[in-house]
């Protein structure tokens, strides 16, 4: 996702065989905690590189397509780290401040082309990515792996972890007809921990 030509392969190879995309989700993600003293300058580019970079090289490939065919529908997924800030986390967080921007700004752009543009932005979510947290919270705390996926369940006001079909099901609105007016939007869903 972070090459460009292995991303303009891709798409082009994906539009031979099913045609213009009507819908892309921008799900490809990564996330390293590191206090900013310990955050180098791999990291930095790695996280940027993964979760905004590649966020706008597909949609730079894909969007032209979406213009041809008529208009269509994105999704980036990005955090709630995108419109807030987190201790540990400096460059995700910037990352995902990158993806919510990039939305707003392509949201304006491609509006006059029938293209809705949009991010979702999770607390945590039951998947690999919060169970990595888990594990680290577990090696520098000494919790148990139940003690630490509690203390990250407790950032919400309902005390959980969201699931991915909670986030699939917003994904699968605002990629429906019903969505169209929808556009620009950085949508949390965690519970209501943030208000914004």
């Amino acid at each position: 996702m972070t090459d460009p030509a292995s991303v303009r392969a891709a798409v082009a190879a994906s539009a031979e065989r099913i045609g213009a995309p009507g819908i892309l989700v921008n799900g490809a993600g990564d996330a390293v905690s590191a206090p900013l003293h310990r955050t180098d300058d791999a990291l930095w580019s790695q996280l940027l590189a993964v979760n905004l970079t590649g966020t706008f090289l597909v949609t730079r490939e894909v969007a032209p397509l979406m213009i041809a065919r008529g208009g269509g529908r994105i999704v980036n997924l990005a955090s709630v780290a995108g419109v807030t800030g987190a201790p540990y986390v400096s460059a995700y967080t910037a990352a995902k401040h990158g993806v919510v921007g990039l939305t707003r700004a392509l949201a304006q752009e491609l509006a006059k082309s029938a293209i809705t543009v949009n991010a979702v932005c999770p607390g945590y979510v039951d998947t690999s990515l919060t169970e990595r947290s888990v594990a680290n919270i577990v090696e520098k705390t000494g919790m148990t792996p139940e003690e630490a996926r509690a203390a990250l369940a407790s950032r919400s006001p309902q005390k959980r972890i969201m699931t991915a079909e909670e986030i699939a099901a917003l994904v699968v609105y605002l990629v429906s007809e019903e969505a169209r007016g929808v556009n620009g939007q950085a949508i949390v869903l965690d519970g209501g921990g943030f208000v914004g």
